[in-house]
């Protein structure tokens, strides 16, 4: 399955960096870019249950693609949910449900600083995602 461009451009960016203070860095870079979500956005039914920090994501179906933002307090949790937004962006549903998010963030270089509850978090957010995804195809 090949990636989409902004994947491309991630693995790019954290495979050219080597120290973990590098990526860190990286990674909040990416957070910084995810486009704010409007306050009406921001309401319960968009929340991500399984998530310690708050998570919230909207998804659309634009040409057979699914198009998500998402938001969230946490720093950390922005550049990680960044870095998720980038690999499945443009994605039709079943190629969303193929998605392995720990080999993902290996190829990332990132893996290893995965929390087991930042972990569950991103997986909370993936299954999210697909939900979206099979209730509106």
């Amino acid at each position: 399955m090949s990636l989409p461009v902004d994947a491309v451009a991630a693995l790019e960016a954290f495979q050219a960096v080597a120290s973990w203070e590098q990526r860190a860095r990286l990674l909040m870079q990416w957070g910084e870019r995810l486009p704010v979500l409007a306050d009406d956005e921001k309401v319960d039914a968009n929340l991500v249950q399984g998530c310690e920090s708050l998570v919230w994501l909207v998804g659309r179906l634009q040409d057979g693609h699914w198009q998500f933002a998402a938001s969230s307090e946490a720093r950390m949790i922005r550049g990680l949910v960044a870095l998720l937004l980038a690999r499945v962006n443009g994605l039709s549903a079943a190629e969303l449900q193929a998605v392995d998010l720990p080999d993902w963030f290996a190829q990332l270089g990132l893996s290893r600083q995965l929390s087991p509850s930042r972990s569950n978090g991103l997986n909370a957010v993936l299954q999210r995602m697909r939900e979206l995804s099979r209730t509106h195809n």
